[in-house]
């Protein structure tokens, strides 16, 4: 990493200007998940990169993905200091800014730039399946199996190892669990109509949101959160099998909104083994840390501490979330950077995307809006504060 600030966690939207689609078409899962974990995507030769005052500032026709809070792979520069991972301070129009400690000058070299990837591999493919796996040398190693073969859902399973697209031992959940892996919904139409994303990831976490009913309508903005790898382990000797992957366990796109990582409602977040290492695979809740008896929250619909914004301090309330495995009431891990919203009315506010500031504990972070939802929503249909609410990922980073 050559920047000069954590470049860990990158944020994608479907509103970026090249983001790569998600439909209701077999396939497009994987070209998704392969731009934004593996590859990378919307590569752009500068036409110029400058350094004045500790900001560099790269010039290009035309127009990029890139955000404020985004990270690009900026490669081909004469000063070495600017080439790798950067995090995005400013856009406009054909331009964009970085900070560098590099010194003022003007790079030479055939410069590219495009949106970097979250740092994963793709270790295996099949015709519309593939294998992913983080590069992280902390991580624990565990492999992300997507079956992208039908139109409109992806069915996802996790494996402790595997040794080809279809072969694996440790699965998780198990067959016994979910017979051929958790559903991820693409759209609720079986057409190449796109719809509206966002996903979060650092080289060893990701979580998403996608709106699958707005491959119908633009209005139908309902959608669940998502997500898969290693959280933080609670154990003090450590938890080589707390990797978590959450899914729902409903076919029908409009009606997947079960098992959303918003909710305390659910217990749908599959790990290989208990904490201790032994037996096969276990399903946890993602419940709210120091509140998670609450069975029936929904982040950002619930209102804990009342309507956002709070009238004593125009406050607007977050938790953090951990998993808590059936059967039991002890908090295992914690999700790496992931807010739940203890206040209610937060879906007038934030959308989809949208970033705030974060403050007290949070002061220097900036935090992402994730739509969640209600367990009697469904993704064809017009969200309310009464069915959809909201989580919020930081963007900043580290999350560890």
């Amino acid at each position: 990493m050559t920047s000069v600030v954590d470049t860990s966690v990158k944020p994608f939207t479907s509103a970026m200007v090249g983001a790569p689609p998600v439909s209701g078409v077999a396939g497009s899962g994987i070209a998704w998940l392969d731009a934004l974990l593996v590859t990378g995507f919307d590569t752009k030769n500068l036409t110029s990169l400058v350094v004045a005052g500790g900001v560099a500032t790269g010039s290009f026709t035309g127009t990029h993905s890139a955000f404020v809070d985004s990270v690009v792979t900026i490669a081909g520069s004469s000063i070495a200091a600017l080439n790798g991972e950067q995090k995005v301070t400013a856009t406009a129009a054909g331009v964009v800014k970085f900070a560098t400690t590099a010194a003022d000058g003007v790079a030479s070299g055939a410069i590219t730039m495009k949106m970097a990837p979250a740092g994963w591999s793709k270790v295996f493919a099949g015709t519309n399946k593939a294998v992913y796996k983080s590069n992280d040398p902390a991580g624990s190693g565990m492999f992300l199996r997507v079956d992208d073969t039908a139109a409109q859902v992806m069915r996802m399973v996790g494996y402790e190892a595997m040794s080809d697209i279809d072969t694996g031992v440790g699965p998780f959940p198990t067959s016994a669990q979910m017979n051929g892996g958790g559903y991820w919904a693409k759209s609720v139409l079986a057409s190449s109509a796109a719809v509206a994303w966002a996903l979060v990831a650092d080289s060893r976490t990701l979580y998403h949101a996608i709106q699958a009913g707005t491959s119908q309508g633009a209005t139908q903005t309902i959608s669940p959160v998502r997500g898969f790898g290693d959280p933080i382990a609670l154990r003090p000797s450590g938890d080589a099998y707390s990797t978590f992957l959450s899914y729902s366990a409903n076919s029908t796109p409009a009606a997947s909104v079960d098992g959303c990582l918003g909710n305390n409602l659910f217990v749908q977040a599959a790990s290989p083994r208990s904490y201790g290492g032994l037996g096969s695979g276990v399903i946890h809740a993602a419940q709210n840390w120091g509140g998670g008896g609450i069975v029936n929250y929904y982040s950002g619909m619930t209102d804990i501490h009342g309507a956002f914004p709070n009238p004593v301090d125009g406050a607007l309330y977050l938790c953090k979330k951990i998993l808590v495995q059936n059967g039991t009431t002890n908090p295992r891990s914690e999700l790496p950077g992931f807010y739940a919203l203890t206040q209610s009315g937060t879906w007038n506010t934030f959308k989809l995307g949208d970033r705030t500031p974060g403050t007290g504990v949070l002061a220097g972070r900036t935090l992402m809006a994730m739509t969640s939802v209600g367990s009697t929503a469904s993704m064809n249909t017009v969200p309310s504060a009464l069915t959809a609410g909201i989580v919020m990922v930081d963007v900043t980073g580290p999350w560890r």
